[in-house]
């Protein structure tokens, strides 16, 4: 109802469990698909790779009332676009609909700040690995604006760090998400860690 009271968009069908919104998503071509997590047969997280790897034009967010960080990181790794508490109101929702169908990527600030905290602990952060071709692809600005992006700088924050325009930032990002097949900048925060480009200080 809160959807379908906004102008602009359409909700375009419902689904009961994972495997009808997989056939659905193949058949509308949806532009975001909202995916619970706990559902009979298929459940969110698998539902959610299967429509990233069958239907690429379509982006996922995961909504769900479970504040777990198990499901947060497998929904991201699944190729989530976005991870959602069902707490949250209908303006940041609709907002995290917009962002997310335009290219971006929308994570509850609840889950977004400890997932950075668990990355510090179970990825490793050191020197990319030798011979890493994606890494070896990106220039030395490129190199900054992703683990800028992994700090969760936004563009414009970015561009002051590197006393650059915020539309050439923008064209950076564009260009790394290219370079390394990346969805959006979720993708790219998991990408700099995993390789070495980030690290993250928990805040005081």
């Amino acid at each position: 109802m809160v959807l379908e009271a906004q102008d602009g968009v359409e909700v375009a069908g419902e689904a009961a469990d994972g495997s009808s919104g997989v056939d659905m998503c193949r058949t509308l071509a949806p532009d975001v698909v909202l995916m619970d997590v706990r559902m009979p047969g298929t459940d969110g997280i698998a539902a959610t790779r299967r429509i990233v790897e069958e239907c690429p034009h379509s982006r996922v967010i995961v909504l769900t009332t479970f504040d777990l960080d198990e499901y947060a990181f497998a929904a991201l790794r699944a190729g989530a676009s976005g991870f959602l508490l069902k707490d949250v109101g209908p303006a940041e929702l609709l907002a995290s609909l917009r962002a997310v169908a335009g290219g971006d990527a929308a994570i509850s600030s609840r889950v977004s700040r400890r997932m950075l905290d668990l990355f510090s602990q179970r990825l490793p952060s050191g020197p990319p690995a030798a011979g890493d071709e994606a890494v070896a692809s990106l220039t030395q600005r490129e190199r900054e604006i992703l683990s800028a992006i992994a700090l969760e700088l936004t563009n414009t924050e970015i561009g002051e760090r590197l006393t650059v325009a915020e539309s050439t930032v923008k064209t950076h990002v564009g260009r790394i998400l290219m370079k390394l097949g990346l969805r959006d900048r979720v993708h790219a925060v998991i990408f700099a860690y995993e390789h070495g480009l980030a690290s993250y200080r928990r805040p005081n």
